[in-house]
């Protein structure tokens, strides 16, 4: 007799939702939550900005190779360029308390708070970061794609006939219209369905759910 293939002793046992029954609803069901889960903290994912550092590195090289071309030919003994007068001579016969100086030192201040923002912000409001388990490998769910999904369950439930799913950092709109049944009932359903879709989402932090019902324009 020919010994058993190991390969059969190595399959995993994959936990299976109980049977749905009288007094019992499929969407109730909520997987068995992993314990290694929430050890390891994920953070926001970080975002390259690229087009700011790109407009940033253009500005600082037009103005540092124009006025170094300036600088190059005065000392070449020729006639500085019509800006550098202008500029010197509204220097020392404007006031500081001129209007121009004031709209020009606002857009400064407003230009260097916006680039310290992005500087120490992550960005990318459009990934939600998903738990990482015990493993070390980080993973992100866009928020249009968590919302398709959701909308799926919702509308699964008996009596939605539309749904619109939002999906905000930390909080989950559901909007719909039921076309039969209470809307007691089908509230309490769907917040149930949307809920188990939440927690099979995985993600890091789990957003706030509100659910609104209501009939469809023309009904009662």
């Amino acid at each position: 007799m020919s010994e058993p293939d190991d390969r059969t002793q190595r399959l995993p046992i994959v936990e299976q939702p109980p049977p749905a029954g009288p007094g019992r609803s499929a969407t109730a069901y909520r997987p068995t939550p992993d314990p290694r889960a929430g050890k390891v903290r994920a953070g926001r994912f970080w975002s390259s900005r690229r087009t700011p550092a790109a407009l940033v590195a253009l500005v600082v090289l037009g103005g540092a190779g124009l006025l170094l071309y300036d600088v190059a030919s005065v000392r070449a003994g020729r006639p500085a360029m019509r800006w550098r007068h202008v500029l010197a001579d509204n220097l020392a016969t404007r006031p500081l308390g001129d209007i121009r100086f004031e709209v020009g030192a606002a857009v400064a201040m407003a230009l260097g708070l916006w680039l310290i923002l992005l500087a120490l912000t992550p960005g990318l409001r459009s990934v939600l970061p998903m738990s990482p388990g015990g493993h070390r490998v980080r993973a992100g769910l866009e928020r249009e794609a968590a919302a398709l999904v959701l909308r799926d369950r919702a509308m699964e439930v008996s009596g939605v006939q539309s749904v619109r799913i939002r999906v905000k950092r930390s909080r989950v709109v559901a909007r719909a219209r039921s076309h039969f049944r209470g809307l007691d009932d089908v509230r309490t359903d769907l917040n149930a369905a949307l809920e188990a879709g939440i927690t099979e989402l995985g993600l890091a932090s789990a957003p706030r759910l509100s659910v609104h019902v209501g009939r469809p324009a023309g009904k009662g």
